[in-house]
């Protein structure tokens, strides 16, 4: 076991930026996973913008991928331009996702005729919730990607050498054919 701890430490040091990687990785899921509902919710409640800010997250996650690989090139200083762009998506998926709540309470909140959410509708709930998990996965990531020169300078500071026993006492190494 402490094998295998020591292994992914290393794998760590080389490659920090695994880590806002996999944040965004989660933040992905939690809205691509629930599409269905998010669709159901967009046909039923049928605000201005709701299905263009719904692509636009969907577009911009994924473009967010492409732009984290372009931005920790193997052996080479981060390329911050591709950081800024990607935090520029981040803001762009935040505001969107926060006009699709919004969109949602208003819809369910309005004086005439509001849409009341029942046990068919409850998509319509599932849609809202994960708006918000979506926004607060999103700022995740982008603190871990603002944060990155930070930890990667805490994780290089970790011992994962190996302990050797006896390395000092070595005795000459014969290389002759004699047998």
């Amino acid at each position: 076991m402490k094998e295998i701890i020591r292994k992914f430490l290393v794998a760590l040091k080389k490659n920090p930026q695994v880590i806002p990687l996999l944040a965004h990785t989660v933040a992905f899921c939690i809205f691509s996973l629930n599409l269905t509902a998010i669709s159901n919710t967009t046909a039923k409640v049928y605000g201005p913008n709701m299905g263009l800010c719904a692509f636009a997250s969907m577009l911009l996650s994924m473009l967010v991928y492409v732009c984290l690989f372009s931005a920790y090139p193997k052996r080479k200083k981060p390329n911050w331009l591709m950081i800024a762009l990607i935090l520029v998506m981040y803001a762009i998926m935040i505001f969107a996702d926060y006009v699709y709540y919004g969109r949602i309470i208003a819809a369910t909140t309005r004086q005439e005729s509001p849409i009341q959410v029942t046990v068919a509708t409850f998509y319509i709930l599932e849609a809202q919730y994960v708006m918000i998990q979506h926004i607060i996965a999103t700022v995740v990531s982008a603190v871990l990607i603002v944060l990155e020169p930070v930890y990667a300078k805490l994780l290089k500071k970790i011992n994962t050498s190996i302990e050797v026993e006896d390395n000092g006492n070595l005795g000459a190494i014969e290389l002759s054919d004699e047998e």
